[in-house]
């Protein structure tokens, strides 16, 4: 079993009338760092960049609602809420200063996407793979629409578990880059006990219904372009998403839509690269926050 370095501490707190899960890391009078999780995962298994990282910073990483330990909303889920859990989570937690936020992957889609929305509020914004999704046109709206009409008549779920062993099992064998122990660590944040042998996913399976409304990408893009912050975009070696995009993931486009953007490609990692990579993710990442560490207090 993974054995973190620096010891998290929970808290729940209520954001938009749900409660959310927090892990928190680091010093309690340091302007922490947001961490924002992708889809399926929790902000727990941000361990591993944390423990990668000086001992001075201080993390905050919410479990969005309804994943991990947070609430499941009771009305379905709708992508304009992450950015208002968001935006409330930073009145409590940097109320005074912008914030420095580090999301992957559609915590990294929710945090771009915010940045260019209220760009006072982010100070540098690190997106790990949060690269929006493929371009759609109107023509497939009707299909999307009776595929979830379709959708709502049924009861999405997740598989279950005989054990934590086998779960990590199953998270080793889908991505043969992940260490064993982190595999063991990430299991029993994403997994929950409900009887002996069987263990269950935290997470409302209904995150597997498909959103009504088409991604439409040029609204995203223009979001993206009203970003002020440095961006730090961090791409898997070996990732299948920026491939899946196209030109719209080619290193002109990028540069061409956030104005003051580094690149950086983890060699050997793919999409989860924080969970397969963590040092080499946490190094770039330091490089980039360097002039906001200098300025951090001794311990």
């Amino acid at each position: 079993m993974y054995e973190p370095r620096h010891r998290p501490r929970t808290e729940s707190i209520v954001l938009r009338g749900l409660r959310h899960h927090v892990t928190r890391w680091g010093p309690a009078d340091v302007q922490p760092i947001l961490l924002l999780h992708g889809w399926m995962d929790t902000g727990a298994t941000f361990q591993f960049l944390v423990d990668a990282f000086e001992g001075r910073c201080a993390f905050v990483a919410p479990d969005f609602r309804g994943f991990g330990q947070s609430e499941w909303e009771p009305h379905g889920y709708w992508f304009p809420n992450y950015l208002a859990d968001l935006d409330a989570l930073l009145d409590l937690v940097c109320p005074r200063e912008p914030a420095i936020v580090i999301g992957h992957s559609m915590g990294g889609n929710v945090a771009s996407l915010y940045a260019g929305v209220k760009p006072e509020r982010v100070k540098k914004l690190v997106n790990i793979e949060g690269l929006g999704l493929p371009r759609t046109t109107p023509d497939q709206a009707p299909a999307r629409y009776r595929e979830w009409l379709d959708q709502l008549h049924g009861a999405p779920s997740f598989a279950s578990y005989t054990s934590f062993e086998q779960l990590a099992g199953f998270l080793a064998g889908r991505n043969p880059r992940l260490p064993p122990e982190h595999a063991q660590f990430i299991a029993r944040a994403w997994g929950r006990e409900m009887a002996p042998g069987r263990v269950e996913i935290r997470a409302d399976p209904r995150h597997k219904v498909i959103n009504a409304v088409l991604y439409r990408r040029e609204e995203v893009e223009a979001c993206w372009r009203r970003i002020r912050a440095p961006v730090l975009l961090l791409v898997g070696e070996h990732s299948e998403f920026r491939p899946r995009l196209g030109t719209d993931a080619s290193d002109e486009k990028l540069h061409a839509l956030l104005a003051n953007l580094s690149l950086v490609t983890i060699a050997g990692a793919g999409h989860m690269m924080h969970h397969e990579k963590p040092a080499e993710v946490a190094r770039a990442i330091l490089d980039f926050l360097a002039d906001f560490l200098t300025n951090l207090p001794d311990r």
